[in-house]
């Protein structure tokens, strides 16, 4: 995510500790030391907000210390630094690490320090003691989001300002585009990379030459609300990411994609506090609300919304999900054969465009 300089001085940490006194239990929670490592800003309404709304939400509801230090770059010496002081000059009992490319140093930190649990974001490595990954299913309210847009769009023509050509966000442009679809079979995604996680500079410039081009909403998978501001100066529309960002383009808006953190960080950090942690690969749903779709801009169809609704029920009881067959490639290459689902591994190596996605899956 975003390549930002780390502070040289970590003094910092001291002043953003909170302490939710008077919230603790009897468990022992209250005694519990949780870090957490963010690649961007906290106030950037995006990836970084939706973490530490749900550090303050796990916070409050088990009475645990917690830590966060801003903007680390994911560079493995900048990361160890941070991790490190939070190890032995702060006392962590937990890591919360944020983003993708924190996983490798995380991972030998893990070695180093066997009585201290590390939780990783977005990653795939965890071992059998201390360390663990989590995520979720955006690519369920990515679906969901595509069919608003699908209805909205007049061009036929969407883009879509991506950050790094990664599994992760190749499986939210498809399942978008499959949603998208659904509504409209004649709708084109069209696909800028960025490589940025929070660069509104970047990513403003790429959803305004987005629109410049020819579309006429605009989707993302990046921190800052730059595209929208884009979108709503141009008289285009918005689909957002990470919250509802409505507020800072409401003319453009449509809905969002969110991310509903706090519930997953208290569960671990009571099962620290109980000593009954072990290390998972969490990929949770709609299903436990880990993600979630925002409201709908009031312009659409009341029959889309409805259908939205529909399509939110299945995938929170399981009865379907996205990359249900058939879905092609952008080569035409039958990727999911009729009525078959493909499996979570798949999904987690997605590494191709679905129809109906113009751009390389490569960058």
């Amino acid at each position: 995510m975003a390549k930002k300089l780390l502070l040289k001085s970590l003094v910092v940490l001291a002043v953003l500790t909170l302490v939710a006194a008077g919230c603790g239990n009897d468990d022992g929670d209250d005694e519990v030391v949780a870090a957490f490592v963010y690649v961007g800003p906290p106030g950037d309404a995006g990836w970084t907000w939706a973490h530490d709304q749900g550090r303050q939400f796990a916070e409050e509801q088990t009475g645990a210390t917690t830590l966060f230090v801003e903007s680390v770059p994911e560079v493995a010496e900048d990361f160890r630094a941070v991790v490190v002081d939070f190890i032995e000059n702060e006392g962590a009992d937990i890591i919360f690490a944020t983003s993708f490319g924190y996983m490798d140093p995380m991972e030998e930190l893990a070695g180093e320090y066997p009585d201290v649990v590390f939780e990783h974001a977005s990653g795939y490595k965890m071992n059998d003691t201390n360390f663990g990954n989590y995520f979720g299913r955006m690519y369920q309210p990515r679906y969901l989001s595509g069919m608003a847009a699908g209805a909205i769009t007049e061009a036929n023509r969407i883009g879509y300002v991506a950050a790094f050509p990664i599994p992760e966000v190749l499986r939210g442009i498809n399942a978008f585009t499959l949603g998208a679809q659904r509504v409209n079979p004649d709708v084109e995604v069209h696909v800028t990379w960025t490589f940025t996680w929070f660069d509104p500079a970047v990513e403003g410039d790429s959803a305004a030459a987005l629109i410049e081009a020819g579309a006429d909403v605009i989707a993302m998978h990046q921190d800052s609300t730059a595209p929208g501001l884009a979108a709503e100066a141009a008289g285009a529309r918005w689909v957002s990411y990470n919250s509802d960002m409505s507020e800072f383009a409401p003319d453009a808006f449509i809905t969002a994609p969110v991310w509903n953190w706090g519930p997953y960080y208290a569960r671990i950090i009571e099962a620290v506090a109980s000593d009954s942690y072990t290390p998972g690969a969490y990929w949770g749903g709609m299903d436990d609300g880990i993600v979630a779709l925002a409201p709908l801009a009031a312009d659409v169809p009341a029959d889309v919304a409805a259908e939205i609704d529909e399509v939110a029920a299945q995938l929170t009881d399981g009865s379907w999900d996205v990359f249900t067959g058939e879905i092609r490639d952008q080569d035409g290459n039958a990727v999911v054969a009729e009525g078959e689902t493909m499996e979570d591994g798949a999904m987690l190596g997605m590494g191709f465009f679905v129809e109906g996605v113009v751009g390389s899956a490569t960058g």
